[in-house]
């Protein structure tokens, strides 16, 4: 017997490129036992929606997108009580979670194949505050800005080069951002440059975490936290750790934890998965062990 796919399409994303084998695609899909209907998005939060509103009624969902797309896919999954398994066909910029679980990127055929004979794997899923979820990361500070602020159609012309031009339009007003981190084991008060709670080893598809240090379903988020540094050579100290994959650096702090809580001092500007958080002085974070099951 057919299974019933639900298929959420974000047309906008990877400069459109879902069009290209997207009837091999589909056709593979049918022809591997899967019967697909199609919901195409028209805007911000429609795939949230959309799952939120007919997931339950199918045997698997899968959306065609990029991280922001998967992002809003999952907060519609967490509104159910039990979701159907998920699957993915990246055509996205920077597609963190697509390299974290190794899925093929902008192929819509070899990901289609993918979700026919890939293995659901227990996710877990970020929570932000109050009813609200993250895929992968919520993060503050230097350059995070960049992966919303960055203009689409700079994002489809330059890809990952965009991230990196915005980023660096803002090494002019970056300030010292002091924070309280009441984590796990633990409190935390610096004066950071930046500071994250993810699962994932891609970041903006440019910083990548060791495969040892992450694992996607133990109920444990990554804690990344940058001092903000006090001269030039801290910088490049941080800097080198991160590009190196030492993570060895005195300003670089990196734990294990199952929620943690940011107090600020004035509102500070959020990012979830790639698109902007809102402004908070005090927000919670936690991690839903296990939330979903991701096919990969």
């Amino acid at each position: 017997m057919d299974k019933k796919l639900m298929l959420i399409v974000n047309p906008a994303a990877g400069k459109g490129g879902y069009k290209l084998n997207f009837g091999e695609a589909m056709n593979t899909l049918a022809k591997g036992g899967c019967r697909p209907t199609l919901f195409f998005t028209a805007g911000r939060g429609e795939a949230t929606r959309f799952a939120a509103q007919y997931a339950s009624e199918y045997d698997v969902v899968a959306c065609v997108g990029g991280d922001g797309t998967l992002s809003e896919v999952i907060s519609g999954l967490m509104q159910l009580k039990n979701p159907p398994p998920l699957g993915y066909i990246p055509m996205g910029t920077a597609n963190d979670v697509a390299t974290t679980l190794d899925l093929p990127k902008n192929d819509t055929v070899g990901a289609a194949k993918r979700i026919l004979y890939g293995v659901p794997h227990p996710f877990d899923v970020g929570g932000f505050g109050d009813a609200q979820y993250f895929a992968y990361i919520a993060a503050f500070g230097a350059f995070t800005e960049a992966s919303y602020a960055t203009p689409q159609n700079q994002k489809r012309a330059l890809g990952h080069l965009a991230y990196v031009i915005q980023g660096a339009s803002q090494l002019g007003k970056i300030e010292p951002i002091h924070t309280r981190v009441e984590y796990d084991d633990g409190v935390i008060e610096e004066d950071l440059l930046y500071g994250s709670m993810s699962n994932s080893t891609s970041v903006a598809g440019i910083v990548r975490l060791p495969e040892t240090l992450v694992s996607l379903g133990d109920g444990m988020s990554e804690l990344v936290l940058v001092k903000t540094p006090l001269n030039i050579e801290d910088l490049r100290d941080i800097a080198a750790s991160v590009l190196t994959q030492r993570y060895d650096s005195g300003g670089l702090t990196i734990l294990h934890t199952k929620k943690a809580r940011f107090h600020f001092d004035k509102p500070v500007a959020w990012t979830r998965d790639g698109e902007a958080g809102g402004e908070v002085t005090d927000i919670e974070l936690r991690n839903y062990q296990a939330a979903i099951n991701f096919i990969f």
